[in-house]
């Protein structure tokens, strides 16, 4: 049964969504709310009505298994393509509203950018820059709680700048201790990075240990 959420900041037991992977409809964007979803294995993807979602299967990296190609490793030695962390995350999240997609249209709406905003100026949503020549080329941003990161859009104007991206992010996390990438669905994107799909109870048994570790700073 779908959830109708109200001004209580507070969302039911993932496990019981709905087979397509809604879990609830209602609610803010707020701050507190967004942070407890994604402690809860939940994400927004709709703001009229808002709607939150925990799809089955999820898609994830596995940080310890995470292989980088040929072709990407020599992208990443070449050093044409800098990355940067937390330099300029509304750009980020612009860049992923603004990237070409089915339809020619975006979730991200000005409601989502707004709220993104805040969640990164409270320290919870984080972004990852790909510059060349002193321009932005490329990026992702995701949000980070506990030993969670999970990613929710990138997007590149030049060919492996995402890929590049999301190569350093995985070395970020492997550094700072955290134990799960989730990347909500595996995408033909993600696919080609080594993405792979788990069943909603395995994720959140794993999510539910990740947001336990204490001391990882993104």
């Amino acid at each position: 049964m779908v959830a109708i959420l109200d001004d209580r900041i507070w969302f039911p037991d993932a496990l019981r969504a709905r087979s397509d992977g809604l879990v609830a409809i209602g609610g803010d964007l707020s701050v507190p709310r967004l942070e407890l979803a994604y402690r809860s294995g939940i994400f927004p993807w709709t703001v009229d009505p808002i709607t939150w979602w925990s799809p089955d299967p999820r898609g994830i990296f596995d940080l310890e298994r995470f292989h980088v190609s040929r072709s990407l490793a020599y992208e990443m030695r070449r050093g044409r393509i800098e990355v940067t962390f937390d330099r300029d995350f509304t750009a980020v999240i612009r860049g992923c509203a603004e990237a070409p997609r089915d339809g020619d249209s975006t979730w991200i709406t000005e409601e989502f950018i707004g709220a993104y905003i805040r969640l990164h100026e409270a320290g919870v949503a984080h972004s990852v820059e790909a510059w060349m020549n002193g321009e932005l080329v490329g990026g992702l941003y995701g949000v980070a709680v506990g030993g969670l990161f999970a990613g929710e859009s990138m997007f590149h104007r030049v060919s492996n700048a995402s890929k590049v991206c999301v190569a350093r992010v995985v070395e970020r996390l492997r550094e700072r201790g955290f134990v799960l990438f989730d990347t909500q669905m595996v995408t033909s994107a993600t696919e080609q990075l080594g993405a792979v799909e788990v069943r909603r109870p395995e994720y959140l048994k794993r999510l539910r240990a990740a947001v336990e570790v204490a001391g990882c700073r993104f």
